[in-house]
């Protein structure tokens, strides 16, 4: 039995857990990875800003609403009304959403209620035209009809501009479980298409990759971050290998929390009182109600992870217990099991 705890901002334990992040990889893992790399790395990636396109500026400027004196005269005390969300204090804004912003837009609906901070973007500007006339929407569909796009809503919430009134999804929409296509808005379907795009983008795969060979019980973030967890552990696996070595216990917690795992409603033996679900996944053999022992389908769609583990133990046995084998594993993430015994259980 193989029990772990996730955390970190890849350790897709929960969508709950979304500020530690079931996210994509965000500007605050981004900032972590360039913060570790030395400084002639860094001076490799550095780009060169494109030049500031300032065709429109002029029309922009035409059409401002108030001169710039009057609206730096309207955000005096707008700062303490329109606070920023507290991940983002202290930090600026980037294309590269935090974890908690996606949690936040992903969740929306057609007929959730918003309202956005009036004449948030200084006059003479092309945004601020924009701004002006889409910052008039009271629902996200209204929003969305105006011009905007899940991007939009993202720099608008980080930047303090925009307001969640409610009522917003328990849990992201997955428009693969969907089977009557007519029920989708055109706010769902606008969501799902950019964030499946943000999630290949931001965990380097192919948005193809997400629903090919993607299981009928995973969602799309659950897919993704298996797939990155899987990415990873075939590199530490070779690494090991070239290294003439175990399997580090490091190795096997980043492994764990890059998985993304799964709400399992079956365990009640373990269920802690009033959960309805626990964040359990089954590798190896398993028999199911008929009698029929069979590999679980995460175990042939990611025999890497199973590898490592496997390997991580049995390199770790001591010479007692030297033929000592199992069959299954058994993760689990954030949860407490009651005292229990397993009743189908050899050995």
């Amino acid at each position: 039995l193989v029990q772990t705890r996730c955390a970190g901002s890849l350790a897709p334990c929960s969508l709950e857990r979304w500020a530690g992040g079931m996210a994509p990889r965000g500007k605050a893992n981004a900032e972590v990875d360039a913060a570790q790399q030395l400084p002639e790395q860094q001076a490799k990636i550095v780009k060169k800003r494109a030049p500031r396109n300032i065709q429109g500026l002029a029309e922009a400027k035409a059409a401002a609403k108030m001169t710039f004196a009057e609206w730096k005269e309207h955000q005096v005390g707008m700062d303490e009304q329109w606070p920023v969300p507290a991940y983002m204090r202290g930090q600026k804004c980037t294309t590269r959403y935090h974890d908690e912003t996606y949690a936040v837009v992903t969740r929306w609906q057609n007929e959730t209620r918003i309202q956005y901070r009036p004449h948030a973007k200084a006059p003479g500007t092309k945004s601020h035209v924009r701004y002006e006339a889409y910052s008039q929407a009271t629902t996200v569909g209204e929003a969305l009809a105006a011009g905007t796009l899940p991007a939009d809503w993202c720099w608008d919430y980080e930047k303090g501009f925009l307001k969640v009134l409610g009522p917003v999804r328990d849990e992201p929409i997955d428009t693969s479980k969907i089977t009557d296509e007519s029920v989708l808005t055109d706010v769902d379907k606008a969501i799902e298409y950019w964030y499946r795009r943000e999630l290949a983008r931001n965990l380097g795969l192919k948005v193809t990759d997400l629903s090919v060979g993607k299981g009928c019980s995973e969602t799309t973030p659950m897919r993704a971050h298996r797939l990155v967890a899987q990415r990873n552990a075939k590199h530490r696996l070779e690494a090991a290998e070239n290294e003439g070595r175990s399997v580090t216990a490091e190795e096997v917690r980043l492994t764990l929390q890059e998985w993304g795992f799964a709400k399992n409603v079956t365990r009640e033996n373990v269920r802690p009182e009033g959960q309805e679900y626990v964040f359990s996944d089954t590798m190896g053999l398993l028999r199911d109600r008929q009698g029929d022992i069979h590999l679980t389908p995460s175990t042939k769609s990611y025999p890497e992870i199973v590898q490592l583990l496997n390997k991580y133990l049995s390199d770790r046995l001591p010479a007692e217990m030297a033929g000592f084998s199992w069959t299954t594993l058994n993760l689990n993430c954030n949860y407490s099991a009651k005292l229990h015994r397993d009743g189908n259980n050899f050995g």
